[in-house]
């Protein structure tokens, strides 16, 4: 067995471990890549069997979504699991009345145990994800990973060493990478259009109950409940610190180091993965440093409120990015080239449509050109505007990972991409609890505290 498969097999034996109360060796030890499931080959015009692992707000709701796309892409929901019973049981019902049986579980390994079941969408606590999406994909299973990708930089290179290993196809589920406006602004780089690019900003502002992660709570719900209202409390941990129940945690965990980052990994996320689509060359941070603070939301969380991040990469450009969950104001996503700056989204909400993106010249006085070698590509204009095609982005993001499962293509936020997203917003968090400046040596894949040697 290789060092890597050594470094797998103990990694997922804590998760495993940690995750349960019952015995089951099997599932404790990550296997090396010979003996790793193939699954099923899947034809054009079979059926994709789809079981979804955390059946919460976002679960029930990609649930749903899956059933939509299966309409056209020919796949069904035949299984669902959550460690909350009376999650299982709403969503069993409700697609057991869609397609006439649907499995329900609170342990997810009884999932990956069926051989009928061709992929699972995972949408658990983010402490969860890697650990999940690792064994899945030992079973032969594809993967629609929701994001962030995991919880961790170690995760993310287990991710990505495993499905290289494995050949499974894994989506990671920031469905806002399926606009069209991130695929043009990436044409428009590769074409030239800006010039040398130097600097990325974004940033994902809201206010709001819900955006607070406020998230209503069921009171009679928990580990000492019998029925509907019992919580696994032991399985959710996993291998999370252990702790007595608490239903803040439970029910809104995004505001706790221990199963979330807060800010950077659930709305950053979906700003950095676009800006990676978006760039010529997808990258690594080379540095990475962050701010913020608890400045509106003192008690009632660990994370902070304010959260702000500049990273900078060895290509030799930067990115910006800032949020508050207490003020609503979006700044524009652009990217600014020495000879133009393209606009993505101007109203700056990476999630909402733009009906074009525009590229913005860069003029000495007199009207000459920066770059002169830009005249010729803007014709004499200040600015062109490139439309963009609307489209339900999940709805294509979904397919896209449907369809590659049939094809073993590539999806359009594959691991190796997602993994970038991943290394920086980890960097940040680490970056902001630790209060200083940190680097990434890419070729160990370790955050270090100074500058790697070249």
């Amino acid at each position: 067995m290789s060092e890597e498969n050594i470094k797998r097999r103990n990694f997922l034996m804590g998760a495993t471990a940690a995750g349960t109360a019952l015995s089951s060796p099997s599932f404790a030890a990550r296997p090396s890549s010979k003996a790793a499931s193939a699954g099923r080959v899947i034809g054009a015009n079979d059926r994709i069997n789809v079981a979804v692992i955390g059946v919460g707000g976002r679960g029930a709701s990609d649930a749903r979504q899956f059933a939509v796309a299966g309409k056209e892409a020919n796949c069904q929901i035949v299984a669902v699991c959550d460690p909350y019973r009376k999650r299982v049981n709403s969503n069993k019902d409700y697609f057991a009345k869609m397609y006439g049986e649907c499995m329900g579980t609170l342990d997810y390994r009884e999932i990956l145990e069926r051989s009928s079941v061709d992929a699972v969408v995972v949408a658990t606590p983010d402490h969860w994800h890697a650990p999940i999406a690792l064994q899945a994909m030992d079973k032969g299973k594809d993967v629609y990973l929701e994001k962030p990708m995991c919880h961790t930089v170690e995760e993310a290179r287990q991710l990505v060493n495993t499905v290289r290993e494995t050949k499974r196809v894994l989506q990671v589920g920031s469905q806002t990478t399926s606009g069209d406006q991130w695929h043009q602004a990436k044409k428009a780089i590769a074409d030239g259009m800006i010039g040398k690019m130097i600097l990325s900003q974004g940033s994902y502002h809201r206010n709001s109950v819900e955006g607070e992660w406020n998230y209503k709570i069921d009171e009679k719900a928990g580990p000492d409940a019998s029925g509907e209202d019992y919580i696994d409390w032991k399985m959710w941990l996993g291998n999370a610190t252990k702790r007595s129940y608490d239903a803040d945690r439970f029910f809104r965990f995004r505001k706790y180091w221990d199963y979330s980052g807060g800010i950077a990994t659930d709305l950053f996320y979906h700003v950095v993965a676009p800006m990676n689509i978006c760039w010529n060359k997808p990258q690594f941070p080379f540095k990475v440093m962050a701010g913020g603070g608890r400045y509106a939301f003192t008690n009632d969380r660990e994370v902070p409120d304010t959260f702000h991040l500049i990273a900078e990469y060895a290509e030799g450009h930067s990115l910006v990015l800032s949020s508050s969950m207490a003020n609503s104001q979006h700044i524009p996503g652009l990217i600014r080239g020495h000879g133009a700056s393209l606009i993505m989204v101007e109203h700056g909400r990476f999630e909402g449509f733009a009906p074009h993106i525009t590229l913005k010249a860069e003029k000495q006085r007199g009207g000459k050109y920066i770059v002169p070698e830009l005249e010729a590509k803007f014709q004499g204009k200040d600015e062109i505007r490139i439309p963009v095609t609307e489209v339900d982005t999940m709805q294509t993001h979904i397919k896209n990972f449907l369809s590659c499962m049939r094809t073993r293509q590539k999806p359009t936020l594959d691991v190796e991409t997602g993994s970038r997203a991943q290394v920086l917003i980890s960097m940040a968090v680490q970056s902001y609890r630790e209060g200083r400046v940190l680097y990434f040596d890419e070729r160990n894949w370790k955050v270090v505290p100074k500058a790697p040697k070249a």
